[in-house]
């Protein structure tokens, strides 16, 4: 039973964390549906685009380490053709080591964006595989309805050979008209045609369902029955508040926010000097020359040592300016985008849980109302039939009445699960949860 409450929308902002990391992989309702979590698991396990946005993943998860890392060291070798004197002998060559360092803050600035895109990443494999469950349950649920379709037609066949049968009696006792076998024999061709259209279209489903799971497309797919109908309990404040915290839209939207506010404040530091420090070695020949040779020097020979210290000059603050610009207005955009995400689980919760209550109301019309009405119709039209008190027009009219009504409630019965993973697709959380 439905339980629904319009309500106004909690802020989103009391409900955003921060996500800096990916979140657990999202789980699913099965319904205790055996063969569905066969199919799901073996979907996640073989879809490509599920094992490429892994990948994706993997590979920005990567970057992370290598964002904040510093510049490789500078090493300098010099070797004098004709070194220079000093005053303790000339300097035949040298070495030098620097080393460049960004403004505090920088690396710090550069590991953030990195985790908040392999989060995002994360988040995307994420949204993969709810795309797939959610493929994989509305193909299913299809075949399901088709199954069930195929079922009523072979019994709508036979019902209507048996009408043949009844109709050459009454007309081989002068009672009926040759017309009316006629008549029965053209609807059970045009049941056998649309057994093949149900055929046709099973076949076009179970080999989508197969390139779901990286199958090969012929590859046979059981016959779908569709069990007890779970019960949902629909609360929009609720389901809306799910939506935000679990979607894997709305997290990677969380976290390009994040990734901008880091953006930000690195183009700020660009205003910032970096800084180089560097130390060298130069090797000193002992003195040669007459004098040094005849009086040398008390640290004749020695080594020189130095350290340096530069800094970059950051004049060009119209290039900085247009940088802070730039990544203030793509934060905004970033900001702009997870409100529309927000709005989107809204929209997909509210236009959802409408649709599921008017599949309930229709349901209960059809089981409690016009199944049994048709049935009893039926029946009535049969025996009027067999009594020679109707003609066959009116028991093919009751017939196809009937027929109709169990087509379309079998058809509803397909639409209530898909609008239930619907419903799970719109919050990124299984739907309806276990026990409720």
């Amino acid at each position: 039973m439905f339980i629904l409450r319009t309500v106004a929308f909690a802020s989103a902002t009391a409900l955003m964390t921060t996500v800096s990391g990916v979140a657990q992989t999202p789980s699913y309702a099965t319904n205790g549906d055996a063969t569905l979590a066969a199919l799901l698991t073996e979907a996640l396990e073989g879809n490509p685009r599920v094992r490429g946005a892994f990948q994706e993943h993997q590979a920005a998860r990567s970057r992370v380490s290598r964002a904040a890392a510093l510049p490789d060291p500078a090493l300098s070798l010099t070797q004098h053709v004709r070194g220079p004197q000093t005053r303790v002998g000339p300097q035949a060559s040298g070495v030098s080591l620097s080393q460049t360092f960004p403004w505090f803050g920088t690396r710090s600035d550069l590991r953030g964006i990195a985790a908040a895109e392999a989060g995002i990443r994360g988040q995307s494999h994420h949204e993969r595989r709810a795309e797939v469950v959610h493929q994989v349950k509305l193909t299913y649920y299809d075949i399901a309805y088709l199954d069930r379709a195929l079922s009523i037609t072979e019994e709508e066949e036979r019902l209507l050979v048996h009408y043949e049968a009844l109709a050459q009696a009454r007309y081989s006792q002068g009672f009926g008209q040759q017309q009316e076998v006629v008549k029965l024999q053209a609807e059970v061709t045009r049941v056998l045609n649309r057994r093949q259209n149900l055929l046709r279209e099973r076949a076009d489903f179970a080999a989508a369902l197969n390139v779901l799971a990286d199958r090969p497309v012929r590859a046979p797919v059981p016959t779908v029955a569709i069990g007890e109908r779970p019960a949902a309990r629909v609360d929009d404040e609720l389901l809306q508040a799910t939506g935000v915290r679990e979607r894997a839209e709305v997290a990677s939207a969380r976290l390009r926010i994040e990734s901008g506010e880091h953006a930000v404040r690195l183009a700020q530091r660009q205003y910032r000097p970096g800084f180089t420090v560097g130390v060298a070695w130069g090797n000193v020949l002992g003195r040669r020359d007459d004098p040094g040779m005849a009086s040398p020097p008390p640290d004749d020979g020695s080594d020189q040592f130095s350290l340096t210290l530069g800094a970059s000059l950051p004049v060009f603050r119209s290039n900085y300016d247009a940088a802070v610009r730039e990544a203030a207005a793509r934060l905004s955009a970033a900001e702009e985008a997870y409100r529309d995400e927000v709005n989107g689980v809204a929209l997909a919760v509210r236009s959802t849980a409408f649709q599921l209550a008017a599949i309930e109301r229709q349901l209960a019309l059809f089981e409690r109302a016009l199944l049994p009405q048709a049935e009893q119709a039926l029946r009535a039209t049969e025996e009027a039939y067999s009594a020679g008190v109707t003609g066959v027009l009116e028991l093919l009219d009751s017939e196809e009445v009937l027929l109709d009504v169990r087509l379309g409630l079998a058809r509803l019965r397909a639409d209530y699960m898909k609008a239930l993973a619907d419903m799970e697709r719109a919050i990124g959380a299984p739907f309806p949860e276990e026990g409720s």
